[in-house]
C-alpha cells in the first residue's frame, strides 16, 4: 500500500485531522532560510511531534546549513526521521553519522546524482524545487521520469510536487512510489490544511473509497 505523508502541519487542530485520517507520516517545518508560512520555531515543532502518536511517522522538515546544524535542530524537536533540502549527497552521508534517526532527502526529480543521494540517504522525496533548493513549490513534475527514477533505486521514494486529492490517485498508478508527499494541495490557504481535502488525499492515494 502506498504511504502518505502530510508536511506542512502547523496546528494541534490539523494535526489531529491528518492522525484521524490515517495518514503514515507528517511533517513539521522548522529551520529554512525562506519565507514560508509553515515555518515553526523549534520549541513549537518539538510540541507538535510530542502529540504525534507511536503509529505515525513524525518528520522534521529543514534545510539545515551543515550536517552540524540538522544534528542539533534533529536533537531539539526531537522527530522520528529528518528531511533535508538543499544539501549534498556528502552532507547527507555526514548526517547520517550524526543522528539515530533516517535521514531523507529531498531531491529535484531532474537532478542527475540521484543514485548518489540514494547511496546515503535512507529514503529520498522526488520533488520539484526552486532554485534554493527547497520543495513545497506546488508544481508537478515529469510522471514518466519520476517512474523510471523508482523502478531503479532499492531506496524507497515518495513522490511530491503538485498533488492533490484529484490528482494523487493517477499519480500513483503511473509512478508506483513508496509513498506520495503533499502540503499546499491540501490547504484553503498557505499553512492551514482542509481537513477534507486531507481525508479525500489519504483515501485516493490508497486507492479506498472516499468518504462523502
Amino acid at each position: 500500500m502506498t504511504r502518505t505523508k502530510l508536511c506542512g502541519l502547523t496546528s494541534e487542530r490539523d494535526l489531529d485531522a491528518a492522525i484521524d485520517a490515517d495518514t503514515d507520516m507528517v511533517g513539521f517545518v522548522s529551520g529554512v532560510p525562506i519565507e514560508t508560512p509553515r515555518e515553526l520555531a523549534p520549541d513549537r515543532a518539538a510540541t507538535l511531534v510530542e502529540r504525534v502518536p507511536e503509529s505515525v511517522t513524525s518528520v522534521l522538515v529543514t534545510m539545515p546549513a551543515t550536517p552540524a546544524d540538522g544534528k542539533t535542530l534533529a536533537e531539539r524537536v526531537e522527530p522520528d526521521a529528518i528531511q533535508v533540502h538543499g544539501c549534498s549527497p556528502a552532507d547527507i552521508a555526514a548526517l547520517a553519522e550524526r543522528i539515530a534517526i533516517p535521514v531523507i532527502a529531498a531531491v529535484d526529480a531532474a537532478d542527475g546524482d540521484l543514485e548518489a543521494y540514494a547511496a546515503t540517504a535512507d529514503a529520498l522525496v522526488l520533488d520539484s524545487t526552486d532554485e534554493q533548493g527547497a520543495g513545497g513549490t506546488g508544481e508537478t513534475h515529469d510522471w514518466a521520469r519520476a517512474r523510471e527514477v523508482v523502478a531503479a533505486l532499492d531506496t524507497p521514494v515518495l513522490l511530491a510536487g503538485g498533488l492533490t486529492p484529484d490528482n494523487v490517485a493517477g499519480a500513483v498508478e503511473t509512478v508506483a512510489p513508496f509513498g506520495v508527499d503533499v502540503s499546499s494541495g491540501i490547504e484553503t490557504s498557505a499553512g492551514t490544511k482542509d481537513h477534507t481535502k486531507i481525508r479525500r488525499y489519504v483515501a485516493r492515494a490508497r486507492g479506498e473509497p472516499v468518504e462523502a
